[in-house]
């Protein structure tokens, strides 16, 4: 993608692309016709397991106000109690908290392309895939990846989180 087809593109998605271009990444930003705000509605859309959809959880950091971005299978559970034992005492995010921190509204945050760098947790679960596809900025935007992508691309550690 370039050029005209990124200024089409929404603001969050086309912040997303940039992200993956500068990485070399294979794969642009993909926009579908429906939104698919949960795992289960992109796994749908997509025609693949609801476990190969990178699920974005953003906790609020409660020490600091930090974002905590937790990415994890979209058939698992992120266990807080493992997370904060990891970071430290987190909290539940909301809707104003989440665009604030990431620019980007619950159903499409991205695990690249945040307005603010938050904390992020892997979850080791995604790696039973080999192909796994994330939100890319907006509820009708993904993009294709491999889980080892996710390390590439956050710089940031695998964990038991679920």
């Amino acid at each position: 993608m370039c050029g005209s087809e990124l200024h089409s593109l929404p603001e969050g998605v086309q912040r997303v692309s940039r992200v993956l271009q500068d990485a070399g990444h294979p794969h642009s930003p993909r926009m579908l016709d429906d939104a698919c705000r949960t795992a289960q509605q992109a796994a749908d859309a997509l025609g693949i397991s609801v476990g190969q959809i990178a699920k974005s959880i953003i906790f609020r950091r409660k020490s600091d106000d930090v974002a905590v971005l937790v990415i994890t299978s979209g058939d698992k559970r992120v266990d807080e109690k493992k997370v904060d034992a990891l970071i430290g005492k987190t909290g539940r995010a909301d809707a104003e908290f989440v665009k604030a921190r990431t620019g980007f509204t619950i159903g499409g945050v991205s695990p690249v392309g945040h307005a603010t760098k938050p904390v992020v947790l892997i979850d080791r679960e995604l790696f039973r895939f080999e192909d796994i596809w994330a939100a890319a900025g907006h509820p009708h935007a993904v993009f294709q990846l491999r889980p080892q992508d996710l390390e590439t691309l956050t710089g940031a550690p695998v964990a038991d989180v679920v």
